[in-house]
């Protein structure tokens, strides 16, 4: 079992380091031991587009201040990338191509020696076009290299008292949409609105997969019996549906991360 102190040795392999930060549990494990081990050699950093939800942003910064690691916030642009836009299978890709563009002159410019992500090791099984685009700027993988698995990050972020340690994943906004549906600034901010104004409603794990004139909510275990009942139920369509959504349904199944990925247009029932 891999132990914080092969990740402690992984990460103190690098002079300095910036972390691709989102405030998750896996870039904030990453951010908190690079913190402890480079100090003042070390930078988390966050991108901020119309892809990032509500709140993640002050999340972000919230876990970094406790973990005790500089914090910065920067723009990017991957709505200007027309790959990303097209929202193809490697929309992923076009993404962190981005990111790490802009991770890349900010390292050049204050003199960072690397790039660290927040991938482990169970990633690598997954559809994670992402990676490609790491790999081609050289981004190091400290999970990876220490053998780290999700439950791994998850014990050892709770062992260190990380407040994201038990945070549900969060991908961007853009993931919400079926490939092939172009992505565009006023359609992440309506899967945002409705997402939002369910979280105000006190769930946790949710995602909201637009479908057009449709919004298909699909929850977490531990919420999905409470959204299902006749009055949440009633709350999470208004919610919704104020959103700007004309119809919508709850899934009766429960969220599974990357379960949208071969969901292409569909003709949409109203429900």
């Amino acid at each position: 079992m891999p132990t914080l102190a092969d990740l402690e040795a992984t990460i103190a392999t690098a002079p300095s380091a910036l972390v691709a930060f989102s405030g998750g549990v896996d870039s904030s494990l990453v951010a908190a031991v690079a913190g402890h081990v480079l100090g003042e050699r070390a930078l988390a950093v966050t991108a901020v587009s119309p892809a990032l939800a509500t709140g993640e942003l002050d999340g972000a910064r919230t876990v970094a201040a406790a973990v005790g690691i500089a914090h910065r916030a920067i723009s990017t642009d991957e709505l200007a990338r027309e790959g990303y836009r097209r929202n193809a299978a490697d929309r992923c890709y076009h993404c962190k191509s981005e990111l790490y563009d802009r991770l890349a002159v900010l390292a050049a410019a204050e003199g960072f020696a690397a790039t660290f992500s927040g991938a482990n090791v169970d990633d690598l099984g997954d559809w994670r076009p992402g990676l490609r685009a790491a790999a081609e700027h050289d981004v190091r993988h400290p999970l990876v290299e220490a053998n780290f698995r999700k439950q791994d990050v998850r014990r050892t972020a709770t062992e260190l008292k990380i407040p994201s340690a038990d945070k549900p994943a969060m991908p961007c906004l853009a993931s919400r949409l079926p490939y092939g549906t172009e992505v565009d600034p006023a359609t992440l901010a309506q899967i945002d609105r409705a997402e939002t104004a369910i979280k105000a409603l006190g769930y946790r794990d949710l995602r909201v997969r637009h479908l057009g004139r449709l919004g298909k909510v699909e929850f977490g275990d531990d919420d999905l019996a409470r959204a299902r009942s006749a009055g949440a139920r009633a709350a999470i369509l208004e919610a919704v549906t104020a959103a700007g959504y004309a119809d919508v349904e709850i899934d009766h199944e429960p969220l599974r991360s990357g379960s949208f990925t071969g969901i292409r247009r569909i003709p949409l029932a109203v429900t």
